[in-house]
């Protein structure tokens, strides 16, 4: 019995480790410029879009800080911003930087390509169901989101903003 009464179970063995360490976890630290270089990029692109639907549009639309698609495209400067992050703090010849450059090669094709066709498609289908007559049953369907993806020089814009916010962050420490 006095055997049972030593052993640690893993349980106990990480809520002894957790109570000393930090309680924020490692991955959101002030020190993961990376991470907060992505997290500036994003805020930065979706604050900006405020500012380009109203250069745009001559109005204020405070659900664009939620919306996907506009200028500039906050999905790339994310990755971006990332990528660059990660290149400037670990250099450019790690596994991490490779992992982090295709995977904003993807999103940035993705944004400008499957996802931008997606929302010409919506907008196109919305102006047939708006023909359909009264008594139609899709007449009363609910629009489709038609905001999706990025032009090329959204997508570009985002990039830049990306890289404009790594450089920051990186500064700043």
């Amino acid at each position: 019995m006095r055997f049972m009464d030593e052993v640690i179970t893993a349980a106990d063995a990480s809520s002894s480790t957790q109570s000393t360490s930090s309680p924020i976890p490692a991955s959101i630290s002030p020190s993961n410029i990376p991470l907060l270089s992505a997290f500036l990029a994003f805020a930065l692109a979706q604050v900006l879009k405020l500012f380009t639907t109203w250069y745009k549009e001559k109005r204020w639309d405070s659900k664009r800080m939620i919306d996907s698609g506009g200028m500039p495209s906050s999905h790339s400067a994310t990755v971006t911003a990332l990528a660059v992050a990660i290149a400037l703090q670990e250099g450019t010849g790690g596994s991490t930087f490779a992992i982090a450059v295709v995977l904003a090669c993807v999103v940035m094709y993705d944004a400008s390509g499957v996802r931008l066709h997606a929302g010409r498609q919506a907008e196109l289908l919305n102006q047939i169901v708006c023909e359909f007559p009264p008594e139609h049953p899709l007449s009363s369907a609910r629009p489709l989101r038609d905001s999706l993806g990025h032009t090329p020089l959204q997508v570009i814009a985002g990039a830049v903003l990306g890289c404009i916010a790594a450089y920051l962050m990186k500064n700043s420490n």
